[in-house]
């Protein structure tokens, strides 16, 4: 996709202004970094205190009408019934075969009124998919650019919000739709990064100024405005799946161990007789975390040796700022096992590496 045919965030004024690296993010211009440190502050930043995100990129549709929970819950992998209104669930969209066209969030609002985050590039893959199943009454809504969304992320975003009159406090995966300014805007427990935080979702025309309200607030204690750099290498550090990278169409949520995200127990959902029968059978490959021992930044698409024979490859790699070291995500054969010296192909040089359960660093991000 060419430069001309990116869409842009309601923030794309303010990220020129700060003069950030922009880049294509799912059809989008947004933030990679801004100048003054980068990446590797910008991540610290959240680690000790509090950073701001523009994910206005991510999506926003609405499933509405009488027994829109129901129908979701017949669509989408994860058992909307284990939650009450007011709470927020991880969810699945799967396609027959069980592989993950998009991993999103749900937002109960109530049994008719379902609010969804998918993904920007699955977006409309995803509002496709429900409105050719949704029966008479059940109203399926685009409204990606109807919305903005700032996350707020770091152990200080609760003093963020409250010096912005906002909510904060509230259980982990729960939401409270507020009043700011007159201007309603849905906090929600939630985040990327591992850390204590809140998804922000304002109006679309609203989120510029509760960006610059955010950004304010932040200053005091050391925080800053992170693109999506850091994003990513705080959600690899944690092992939190990226879709296109842990999760696809070919990537199951057995093999990517989000089975946890999957009602087993429900009659129906898409894919729900092939993840089954891969639960069972037990999946050809699954997900693990590679932790470099020598000098070199994993990269996806590396090969992965145990000894002489390739056992898989690599989904995600950075470098951690937290650790000072490469870290991997990877896609391995069900016979390696964590405590594995293995060996990852970066560009024709052998990096040797430690398989690992993810997360590789520690945080509590229910308890902050």
């Amino acid at each position: 996709m060419s430069d001309a045919a990116l869409k842009t965030s309601p923030l794309h004024d303010r990220h020129v202004a700060l003069g950030a690296k922009m880049a294509d993010f799912g059809g989008w211009e947004m933030p990679i970094e801004y100048p003054g440190g980068g990446v590797v502050r910008e991540h610290t930043a959240v680690r000790t205190s509090v950073g701001i995100f523009d994910v206005s990129h991510l999506g926003k549709a609405r499933v509405s009408g009488p027994g829109a929970r129901d129908f979701v819950n017949r669509c989408l992998a994860n058992d909307l019934g284990r939650i009450t209104e007011g709470k927020a669930q991880y969810t699945l969209c799967c396609n027959d075969s069980g592989g993950v066209v998009d991993d999103l969030i749900a937002y109960l609002r109530s049994d008719e009124d379902v609010f969804l985050i998918p993904n920007a590039a699955n977006t409309a893959q995803v509002v496709r998919m429900l409105a050719a199943a949704a029966p008479e009454g059940i109203t399926v809504e685009d409204l990606h650019e109807s919305y903005g969304v700032i996350a707020v992320q770091g152990r200080k975003s609760d003093e963020v919000l409250q010096a912005l009159g906002l909510p904060a406090g509230h259980e982990y995966m729960s939401f409270v739709e507020a009043d700011w300014h007159g201007h309603p805007v849905i906090v929600c427990r939630t985040g990327y990064t591992g850390e204590r935080g809140y998804e922000l979702v304002p109006a679309w025309e609203v989120a510029g100024e509760l960006w610059d309200a955010l950004a304010e607030a932040v200053a005091p204690f050391g925080g800053l405005p992170c693109g999506l750099g850091a994003r990513d290498t705080l959600r690899t550090e944690m092992g939190y799946a990226l879709h296109g990278n842990e999760l696809s169409v070919d990537i199951t949520p057995v093999q990517a161990r989000v089975g946890w995200a999957v009602g087993w127990k429900k009659d129906e959902f898409w894919g729900r007789d092939a993840l089954v029968a891969e639960k069972e059978a037990g999946p050809k490959r699954v997900a693990w975390g590679l932790l470099a021992t020598g000098r070199g930044i994993p990269r996806a698409h590396c090969e992965v040796k145990l000894g002489d024979e390739v056992v898989g490859e690599v989904t995600s790699g950075t470098f951690s700022p937290t650790l000072k070291n490469g870290i991997a995500l990877a896609l391995l054969s069900p016979d390696v096992a964590a405590g594995d010296e293995v060996v990852i192909d970066v560009r024709g040089r052998e990096v040797p590496a430690t398989v690992v359960r993810p997360p590789f660093v520690e945080v509590d991000v229910r308890e902050g």
